[in-house]
């Protein structure tokens, strides 16, 4: 009974001390964000850095991108198959598979993708330079580090995100026709057209919405844990970690309100 009673202090000091800490990084979230909207807005402006992580984000990830495009769209024209076939609509595949691409899987697949490649580099990259002190040689030099080191991160993912998705739709479309053509009875052509027909212009932009949210979320996440990292090594994985599941979660999770509150202004 003493046991049980000297635990529940315990848990919830625990249980303040996280909350606690979750909500001064979500205003250090804050602050960083306000911070590289005022930075964006003052020149000179970083070109060549802006290019070197639109390349390192966007061109270096294409293969994953293709990979989870191709392979997610592939099991689940299986799947609306099989299931369509019970009740003998088998050919309303291409309907289905298109708009869950254009609204769901296309964009929250290649952000949780990109997200946990793209978002760990830049995390364990700032990371290194903040254990190492080069942040705050940036500082002693005159510059400064948001400046130079978030807005081109931020801005490279929220360029190169919506393209990599609307890329990741077509070629999944694509790849779920050609699956989907190995039964004789759906037809490779009928599939692609249905998929073009179900899907909107309203589809498509809903999709292209979240991933703007979603891109955010990765780019000033990925800052954040990654400027703010001590402790050296251990620290730059441990900032590596919590990049990769706070910007996986966050992505299901925003997903889930803004599904919500595109049907509820009827845009879904």
């Amino acid at each position: 009974m003493t046991t049980a009673q000297e635990s529940r202090p315990r848990l919830s000091a625990v249980l303040r001390q996280r909350s606690e800490r979750a909500l001064t990084t979500l205003g250090e979230i804050g602050v960083l964000t306000g911070e590289a909207a005022r930075q964006l807005l003052r020149r000179p402006f970083g070109w060549a850095a802006l290019i070197e992580q639109i390349e390192s984000i966007g061109v270096r990830s294409m293969s994953v991108v293709v990979l989870t495009a191709v392979f997610s769209s592939m099991v689940i024209t299986i799947q609306f198959a099989f299931q369509l076939a019970r009740f003998g609509a088998k050919e309303w595949s291409g309907n289905a598979v298109g708009v869950t691409l254009a609204r769901e899987l296309g964009p929250v697949m290649t952000a949780l993708m990109v997200g946990g490649r793209v978002g760990a580099g830049i995390a364990a990259e700032l990371g290194s330079m903040s254990v190492t002190e080069q942040i705050d040689a940036v500082r002693a030099l005159g510059a400064d580090p948001v400046k130079k080191l978030v807005v081109p991160r931020l801005l490279a993912m929220l360029l190169v995100l919506p393209l990599m998705t609307s890329m990741a739709v077509v070629i999944g479309t694509v790849a779920g026709g050609g699956v989907a053509s190995l039964d004789p009875d759906v037809h490779f052509n009928y599939f692609i057209n249905a998929a073009l027909r179900s899907t909107t212009l309203s589809d498509f932009f809903s999709g292209m919405v979240k991933t703007l949210f979603f891109a955010f979320n990765i780019a000033i996440c990925a800052c954040h844990f990654g400027m703010t990292t001590r402790g050296g090594t251990v620290g730059v994985g441990r900032a590596t970690t919590q990049t990769v599941v706070v910007t996986s979660v966050v992505t299901l999770v925003s997903d889930f309100f803004l599904t919500k509150l595109f049907l509820a202004v009827g845009w879904e």
